[in-house]
């Protein structure tokens, strides 16, 4: 199972993630602050670390500056009540690979921890913007927008296709775009590889870096 350690400066907050991801993961520590994090996640090495981003010490952003460099392969999933531009922003610059308001389900926050730790990107679907913003700003990550889509894959998406691939491209997940197109989580499933297969991409990072090219966000 995916290990986890939970950082949050309040306790009934972590004990609600512990109630709602249960068995699912491995919740290897937790910790209220930037120091207790730094040093807890540096003896546990968890897979995933799920980073309040306001925290007494310094926080989420002080973490991640302390121990990215150090700890490469740890993943990190800010999960904050903040959807403040600035809070996203930098703790995405800092190097967490996700960001999830309070917000979220039970369900879809195991579903974002597992695509994390699978190295995949996870973000609450109104932030997408502000995740394009802070690839954008730094000039090296992602590339100016076109005029106009014009990578030829998008002529072989059929019309369906092309709303998953803005759905799943904005950041949301399977469950919320059956919910929103009123198909089947399975066919969302399938209508999701088709779209990667087709585009010749190979993950939701990627296919969000294309569909901001293209402009189709």
């Amino acid at each position: 199972m995916t290990r986890v350690f939970i950082v949050d400066d309040h306790a009934m907050v972590r004990a609600g993630v512990r109630a709602e991801l249960g068995g699912d993961v491995e919740f290897v520590g937790e910790a209220p602050d930037a120091d207790s994090a730094i040093s807890g996640i540096r003896a546990t090495r968890p897979d995933v670390v799920l980073l309040d981003v306001h925290l007494p010490g310094g926080g989420g952003r002080a973490v991640l500056e302390a121990l990215r460099a150090e700890l490469p392969d740890v993943k990190w999933l800010a999960l904050s009540v903040s959807d403040a531009a600035e809070d996203v922003i930098a703790v995405i610059r800092a190097g967490a690979r996700g960001y999830v308001t309070k917000t979220i389900s039970g369900p879809d926050l195991l579903d974002a921890v597992r695509r994390v730790a699978d190295g995949d990107v996870v973000f609450s679907p109104r932030l997408a913007g502000f995740v394009l913003d802070a690839f954008s700003a730094g000039g090296a990550v992602a590339p100016e927008p076109a005029e106009e889509a014009t990578d030829p894959g998008l002529d072989l998406l059929s019309a369906r296709e092309r709303e998953v691939m803005q759905l799943l491209a904005r950041g949301y997940t399977y469950r919320e775009i059956g919910s929103r197109l009123f198909i089947s989580v399975k066919t969302v499933e399938s209508h999701a590889s088709n779209v990667l297969r087709k585009l010749q991409l190979s993950n939701r990072n990627e296919l969000t870096r294309w569909a901001a090219t293209n402009r189709l966000l």
